[in-house]
């Protein structure tokens, strides 16, 4: 299945060019919407998200994962164009509204492409090029951004509308791979129950959600209030974003670095690190431990990813594969959902606050995160 490894490599490599990344928070400021509003929105997508999962999954595990797939590349165009064209906090919450659609429905389903047509030996270091070559399509939309576009934001917001759309033509190249086609609502609450019933998954499934929101918050939102307040232009700006997003690219590490360490070492690495990185952030308003702090904590969240996604997918028993994931997903959004309010909440107060929140949380994935793998070597 090469064919659909180079066609989903192409898609995360465009749909990572988003050219407006280095500024988001400041995009959405200058069309009048808050930092409490960006983070309500992220709040009411993640609800929506959580709402669609299961939908979501039982449709792809009917309709075929290259159809669901590709469904989902033409609404996530469709949500940037509305990005493109937003003022104020009515349409950037239409925006996010069809992102969330786009993204609970490709939510299990890119993942589960990449594991059938690789397979389960190989998936950490499929996943690790798949996820870095968003970071690239990343890095350069950053260069991009900081040699061409600069303060056009506008022009930043129309490029991402063109990758997103070439991205879209990719996903029509994808071939069919195998998946359940008797499958009914009733199959999807049975597997939510035995979800929900699991108490080792939850416990996994709660250690990355907070690791991986602790990350997003910070790395999307917070780090650009954090820069001002440092005093850095938006040309540094621009620069520490290219290099996290060079960071980024270390994804392709993570099998390798997981397999000389183990799995507990390589837990406590990436989430110590993330641990440490915000109480820095909590601790400083200067630009180069900030900068530090903000890089590692990047760079955790990199290398980790790869990993938990190649954990949950082994731990998926059921045949319904994209069923499954996206209740994993739900439960994930649940724990994003307040972690994001509270980080809102908090920011607006003081951003010391925010930071210390997301080390405590980071703690505590990690503290999860080990219970959960005690669980499983006890068995």
């Amino acid at each position: 299945m090469r064919r659909n490894l180079f066609c989903m490599y192409a898609i995360a490599l465009l749909q990572g060019m988003v050219f407006y990344g280095p500024v988001a928070t400041l995009y959405r400021q200058t069309r009048d919407v808050s930092v409490a509003q960006i983070t309500l929105i992220e709040s009411i997508s993640l609800a929506l998200c959580l709402l669609l999962e299961i939908p979501w999954g039982v449709l792809a595990d009917k309709l075929g994962y290259r159809t669901t797939m590709v469904s989902c590349c033409f609404l996530y165009l469709l949500s940037k164009i509305v990005f493109w064209q937003a003022s104020g906090f009515g349409w950037f919450l239409v925006e996010r509204v069809i992102l969330s659609v786009a993204l609970s429905g490709i939510s299990g389903v890119d993942t589960s492409i990449l594991y059938l047509s690789r397979g389960r030996a190989d998936s950490q270091r499929v996943f690790g090029v798949y996820n870095s070559l968003q970071m690239a399509g990343l890095l350069t939309a950053a260069v991009t951004f900081s040699l061409l576009i600069q303060d056009n934001y506008a022009l930043a917001g129309q490029l991402t509308v063109l990758s997103y759309g070439t991205a879209a033509l990719f996903s029509l190249g994808l071939a069919p791979v195998p998946c359940p086609h008797r499958f009914s609502p009733r199959q999807a609450v049975t597997l939510l129950g035995q979800t929900l019933g699991n108490k080792s998954l939850l416990l996994f499934l709660c250690s990355v959600a907070l690791l991986t929101e602790a990350h997003q918050t910070i790395t999307v939102f917070l780090n650009q209030l954090q820069y001002e307040l440092c005093g850095l232009p938006d040309a540094a700006i621009g620069g520490l974003y290219i290099a996290a997003t060079l960071l980024g690219l270390m994804g392709m590490c993570s099998a390798r670095l997981t397999r000389r360490t183990g799995l507990v070492p390589a837990a406590l690495l990436f989430y110590g690190g993330a641990t440490g990185a915000c109480a820095a952030l909590a601790l400083t308003h200067t630009a180069l431990p900030s900068v530090c702090a903000i890089l590692t904590l990047r760079l955790c969240n990199t290398l980790f990813q790869p990993l938990q996604m190649t954990l949950q997918n082994r731990q998926v028993s059921a045949q319904h594969r994209a069923t499954a994931l996206s209740i994993y997903a739900m439960v994930t959004d649940s724990v994003g959902i307040g972690v994001n309010l509270t980080f809102g909440v908090l920011a607006e107060a003081s951003l010391s606050l925010a930071f210390w929140f997301g080390s405590a949380i980071c703690l505590t994935g990690l503290a999860l995160f080990l219970l959960w793998h005690r669980s499983q070597t006890h068995r």
